[in-house]
């Protein structure tokens, strides 16, 4: 009887070897078995109750938070977003600041003179104590600064003196006040010399300690 023929190209067993108790995957003697699939094409399966794995901490908002103390903020700056300190102790700006108050408060000190025709020594103090406090809020507590108020505050309180003169002069005349003030300039000058006393000459140093006491105030 002649032998059955066995089929051509027989299929071979995976890795040369027979399966073992029904593992296709094993292999043959003295070979280590290659591992059983796990399920996870990555092969590293995440931790048990976390689908996710290890997830970076939630973003708290702020872009600085992950910094150590030490570092530096981003850009090579300091702190972020730093505020610029206040534009202090400009003696310049603060000795024309004294000037332009001095102007003003001469001619407001002028007017209340010349309406009540008298002085008044807590309007020279105000006189004062305005052009110190004005002239050291804008530069500083410099000393050329405190001297040109108390310069400019004498200054503002004869100026106030010639006003109120010129108003009472321009009353008595009959005349523009800025008639007396443009023509008459010298005779208003010559009243004042005429007319000055102790207490004209104590407003004005009532005016120039009001100036230094104000810019302390404000320094």
């Amino acid at each position: 009887m002649s032998q059955p023929v066995q089929p051509p190209n027989q299929p071979q067993q995976p890795f040369g070897g027979q399966p073992v108790d029904g593992n296709p995957y094993a292999g043959q003697p003295g070979q280590p078995a290659p591992a059983a699939p796990t399920g996870n094409p990555y092969g590293q399966q995440p931790p048990a109750g976390n689908p996710y794995g290890q997830q970076p901490p939630a973003p708290t908002g702020n872009p600085f938070a992950d910094q150590q103390p030490g570092q530096s903020a981003p850009f090579g700056g300091g702190a972020p977003f730093a505020p610029a300190p206040p534009a202090r102790n400009n003696v310049l700006l603060g000795v024309l600041v004294a000037l332009g108050a001095a102007v003003v408060a001469g001619i407001l000190y002028g007017v209340i003179a010349g309406s009540i025709e008298r002085e008044v020594g807590y309007a020279a103090v105000g006189v004062g104590f305005l052009v110190g406090f004005a002239s050291s809020k804008i530069g500083g507590s410099n000393p050329a600064v405190i001297g040109a108020a108390a310069v400019f505050s004498i200054g503002a309180v004869y100026l106030g003196q010639l006003v109120g003169i010129s108003m009472v002069l321009a009353d008595l005349a009959q005349i523009p006040f800025s008639e007396v003030i443009g023509d008459h300039f010298g005779a208003v000058t010559e009243a004042w010399s005429q007319e000055a006393d102790f207490m004209t000459y104590l407003f004005l140093a009532l005016g120039a300690i009001a100036a230094v006491g104000g810019a302390k105030k404000a320094g």
